[in-house]
């Protein structure tokens, strides 16, 4: 009896997923941060952010509804590390996986909504303080300011239903 409630919960929820159309989220980079990463962070890094930015904008507003039907264009237009990347470790001798520093992430966009209308974005984030930094590896002030921007989302969608 309990495996057919649980059961019967999974496509009620399932069913009422299916109704909402979910977001579509694109991400680019700007063009002068992607000469930062062909120069000094690498392309790989470009696509690994820009994968986990869409990642976690999409995960977060698919578990809350907010802004179904909805079209987000993101671009990335600057990110800091915390320690260096593999690039710049084989490109500089003397830097070492312990160097640290402060990092964080800029984001611009729109959202463009179902009915046509459009909303600016804009959200940037950077750790202010070299303490905490120490225990971060490459990414993590940047995928911090990802999941901020993402929750930023919800709550300005929820805000705006009030």
């Amino acid at each position: 009896m309990r495996i057919l409630a649980l059961s019967a919960a999974a496509l009620l929820a399932s069913a009422t997923a299916a109704l909402a159309a979910p977001v579509s989220v694109t991400v680019a980079v700007a063009p002068e941060l992607q000469k930062t990463f062909e120069k000094t962070y690498g392309v790989r890094e470009a696509e690994r952010l820009t994968a986990d930015l869409q990642s976690s904008v999409e995960k977060t507003l698919a578990r809350s509804g907010a802004h179904d039907g909805a079209r987000i264009e993101l671009v990335l237009t600057d990110v800091k590390p915390n320690r260096p990347t593999f690039k710049q470790l084989s490109d500089t001798p003397g830097l070492s996986m312990q160097s640290f520093g402060i990092g964080g992430a800029a984001i611009k966009g729109r959202i463009v909504a179902a009915d046509g209308s459009e909303k600016p974005l804009s959200y940037r984030w950077y750790e202010s303080d070299i303490r905490q930094a120490s225990y971060n590896w490459i990414w993590s002030d940047a995928e911090w300011t990802f999941d901020r921007f993402a929750r930023k989302l919800v709550r300005d969608a929820e805000i705006a239903q009030r």
